[in-house]
């Protein structure tokens, strides 16, 4: 994947996911192409969200489902980023709103929060239970770099075991400077 120059990263045996990205609004799902996330579409994903709400007897709004389309595509963004998001689309929509829709989205697994060196709670679509990525994370613009890297996972395995453990999940975040920052503090 292409990485704008301004928070490319090379890394050998790794693969770079995604940089961070301004939010960006989610168009109506029956408008455009499905956008994909991991090998699944908004409109699955969408749908996973409807049978989960309902399987919980909650109502299945217009507004939430704006919410969900927001959700899906968008990369660590926080409850506030979303909410302006939102309401470029429907200036109806409270906080409470998309901070409530957030968390079942979160409950439901849909959704995972990540709290990096600022403590602000970051969010992401949460697609596939065999995805994972790791952070890089810039301490001074605090952009965000997703990568894998099958040899860290592979001793990140190795140590466990070595300790006795088996990994059920686990999260790594780096702390640097992306390249922009190291050539500005020249």
């Amino acid at each position: 994947m292409t990485v704008p120059r301004a928070t490319r990263v090379e890394l050998h045996d790794s693969k770079v996911i995604s940089a961070a990205a301004p939010l960006r609004a989610a168009p109506p799902a029956d408008k455009v192409e499905p956008a994909k996330i991991g090998g699944a579409d908004l409109l699955d994903w969408r749908a996973l969200f409807v049978k989960r709400v309902g399987a919980d007897r909650q109502r299945v709004t217009p507004q939430r489902l704006l919410v969900v389309d927001a959700v899906f595509g968008n990369r660590h963004f926080n409850v506030d980023e979303l909410y302006r998001t939102v309401r470029e689309r429907d200036d109806s929509i409270g906080y409470a709103t998309v901070w409530r829709t957030l968390k079942l989205l979160e409950r439901y697994g849909l959704v995972s929060c990540s709290k990096f060196h600022d403590g602000t709670a970051r969010y992401e679509a949460h697609v596939a239970e065999a995805e994972h990525h790791d952070h890089m994370i810039c301490t001074r613009c605090r952009c965000i770099v997703e990568f894998e890297n099958d040899a860290i996972e592979a001793l990140q395995r190795q140590i466990a075991a070595s300790h006795g453990f088996v990994l059920t999940s686990h999260r790594m975040d780096l702390y640097g400077l992306c390249p922009r920052c190291q050539s500005t503090s020249l």
